[in-house]
């Protein structure tokens, strides 16, 4: 069963990783196929992520949402300075990058 799809190969194996560290069985398909682009319409060569069984596609859809939504919102924080050394970070940092002080609470 299919569970995910995206052209940017790097966030396919980001979550199929996350779905591995969940002990939720998948696999990659497409993996290799991105050479026939051209040949192949794009969907058909786009890698996906399958579950080996149904049973899992609650818990994996889950684990994909909260990934994203946290992904979405760590992109959209605001920029911050550090207590410890007052250091400018970027919103997307949770620990400095310059003193590896972890980021104050909001």
């Amino acid at each position: 069963m299919l569970i995910y799809s995206d052209f940017e190969r790097f966030r396919v194996y980001q979550i199929k990783q996350l779905l591995d560290d969940h002990g939720i069985p998948c696999y990659v398909k497409n993996e290799f196929a991105s050479g026939a682009v051209g040949e192949l319409a794009p969907q058909d060569v786009q890698p996906e992520i399958w579950l080996q069984d149904a049973q899992w596609q609650v818990k994996a859809k889950r684990v994909i949402d909260d990934y994203i939504a946290q992904n979405q919102a760590s992109q959209n924080a605001q920029d911050w300075r550090c207590n410890n050394c007052q250091e400018e970070n970027e919103g997307s940092f949770v620990i400095c990058w310059n003193c590896q002080t972890s980021r104050p609470e909001s």
